[in-house]
């Protein structure tokens, strides 16, 4: 009977409060508890087929496609790339990508930091003449002695020490820094010349020979002043011109890569000649501005050799070339022998300025005073180090400082 009661008192509590909280659901509707979807079980691979292809429309298409190509193909972060409306894919604008045509150049270094094998041969002489209280033989021994370990030559520092001496003479000069001093501005009076530049014709296509021996450095000087010219904004066209080492035409086919410059290069053996009239007819059809154009390395002893240099000279005149520069390359530490290979050259195809490399691994400095006292050829250009800056123009004031800077 008890338990008969307390199962009807339940029953109808039950429905009591389930009347209530149905009376309050009508009453305030925005107290019911929001819907939430019930994630479907997976599906196996057979249920793909029945289920309907998603609906994307053609602007979110637009949109992921143009993000996909600029991420895959420029590198760039996806917001860089607009959304363009549909039917308008082809068309979606990309950024501007500069590509350099040469690496750009480093600072011009400092000749004085260069030189540190010349300037300690010039330094120990230079101490032995100040250690004295005026000037004395022992004094002019001490000048002519570094001058000639420094490769000046004999005939050119007999010449150099005749003029100082009248200096000193006519000037009352008694002190060992007024004789350095005297020194010092001989040397850069001997060096001056009126134009050092490096020369191009207002009309025509402009052509610089680089001539020299083999290993003086012909092709990475072409290399270098290749550079130099693109960075600058002109057109180069380089020729391969030394058809006998087929070593030259790829190095000089890398630093054409390199900097950005065109190159025409002919079969291993073949007519330089050749070459170099292809280059010049290239440069000019392409509007170039200048032709790089190098020659085997020769010994100026052999006849023949020298004769057929002088055939590619002549190649490179004809219209509508015009060869500006015939630059001779020479290695500083091969010192006094220079002098005969700019006199030889000289003589063949007319040198107009002379390239001195290596000039920072050799005390042999005075090969610059050589040969320009004795043939009157003027130092352009000077290799100071390895780097593409490291072809610089040659300052004879600066070089000069550089040998006596403390």
């Amino acid at each position: 009977m008890t338990l008969v009661v307390v199962v009807v008192l339940l029953a109808v509590f039950v429905m009591v409060v389930g009347g209530a909280v149905l009376v309050r659901s009508r009453r305030y509707p925005e107290l019911e508890p929001p819907d939430i979807e019930v994630a479907a079980a997976p599906l196996v691979a057979a249920d793909h087929d029945l289920l309907p292809p998603p609906v994307v429309t053609p602007e979110e298409a637009a949109a992921v496609e143009a993000e996909a190509l600029a991420v895959l193909d420029l590198g760039i972060e996806p917001d860089d790339v607009p959304i363009q409306p549909a039917g308008a894919v082809d068309t979606v604008p990309v950024p501007d990508l500069d590509v350099p045509e040469a690496p750009p150049l480093t600072a011009r270094p400092r000749i004085r930091d260069r030189l540190g094998k010349a300037r300690g041969l010039i330094t120990g002489y230079v101490g032995s003449v100040l250690s004295r209280s005026g000037i004395d033989d022992s004094s002019w021994d001490d000048i002519e002695e570094a001058l000639i370990r420094a490769d000046v030559g004999v005939a050119t520092t007999g010449n150099l020490i005749d003029s100082l001496r009248q200096r000193v003479k006519s000037e009352s000069l008694d002190t060992p820094e007024q004789l350095l001093s005297a020194l010092r501005d001989q040397l850069k009076s001997d060096l001056a010349v009126e134009d050092r530049r490096l020369h191009l014709a207002e009309t025509g296509t402009n052509v610089w020979l680089f001539v020299g021996v083999n290993g003086v450095g012909k092709t990475t000087t072409i290399g270098k002043l290749g550079l130099r010219h693109v960075a600058e904004g002109n057109r180069v066209v380089m020729a391969a011109g030394d058809t006998f080492r087929a070593a030259a035409a790829e190095q000089l086919e890398t630093w054409a890569e390199r900097v950005g410059a065109d190159l025409v290069r002919g079969a291993e053996g073949g007519d330089p000649g050749a070459v170099v009239f292809d280059a010049v007819q290239r440069a000019a059809a392409r509007g170039a501005d200048l032709v790089l154009a190098d020659t085997a390395g020769r010994l100026h002893t052999k006849v023949n050799l020298m004769e057929e240099l002088r055939k590619v000279h002549r190649v490179a005149q004809r219209e509508p070339g015009v060869v500006s520069e015939v630059l001779l390359v020479i290695d500083a530490t091969t010192g006094q022998n220079g002098l005969t290979q700019a006199r030889e050259f000289a003589e063949a195809v007319g040198v107009t300025g002379v390239v001195l490399t290596k000039l920072d691994g050799t005390a042999k400095g005075g090969i610059v005073l050589a040969i320009q006292a004795e043939l009157g050829i003027p130092v352009k250009l000077v290799g100071v180090g390895e780097g593409p800056e490291d072809l610089i123009d040659f300052d004879p004031d600066e070089f000069v400082d550089a040998l006596f800077a403390a």
